[in-house]
């Protein structure tokens, strides 16, 4: 595939829709630890996340924000849950599910940003087989 700096080299990349994209890159970046990849006019900001990126967009005008956070949710790896979980909650991210440890080896907590996305930050904190918890492994 080639290279191109005008895109994040993530092969996924989701795209949310925001009333203002500036005031939502700024909320992300100091309430989850994202960054400013590229700015994009005044109508798109793509922010880096660890080795991925997500992609602000302005919202389209027949866009509503009780339709964003329902059906959705973006799921990010972190070094910390616990203390990635008190930056956001500092910064008024809505806890939904405060950190959990779950069988399957992953410590969890899920939150809504500002705009009723819906997020969930995972920290591995054990490497179990799928089949220890009730998984099944097809290509590992």
């Amino acid at each position: 595939m080639l290279a191109n700096r005008s895109i994040p080299a993530a092969t996924v990349i989701p795209v949310l829709s925001y009333p203002d994209v500036n005031q939502a890159a700024t909320w992300l970046c100091d309430a989850f630890g994202f960054s400013v990849r590229l700015r994009i006019g005044t109508h798109r900001i793509q922010l880096n996340v660890g080795n991925a990126a997500v992609i602000l967009r302005e919202m389209r005008p027949n866009e509503t924000l009780l339709l964003l956070g329902i059906g959705h949710s973006i799921l990010i790896r972190v070094e910390d849950v616990d203390a990635h979980c008190k930056i956001a909650l500092d910064h008024g991210a809505i806890i939904t599910q405060a950190p959990t440890t779950h069988p399957f080896g992953e410590r969890q907590y899920n939150a809504e940003d500002f705009a009723g996305h819906s997020w969930t930050f995972s920290q591995s904190v054990a490497d179990i087989h799928p089949d220890e918890w009730g998984g099944t492994a097809v290509e590992l």
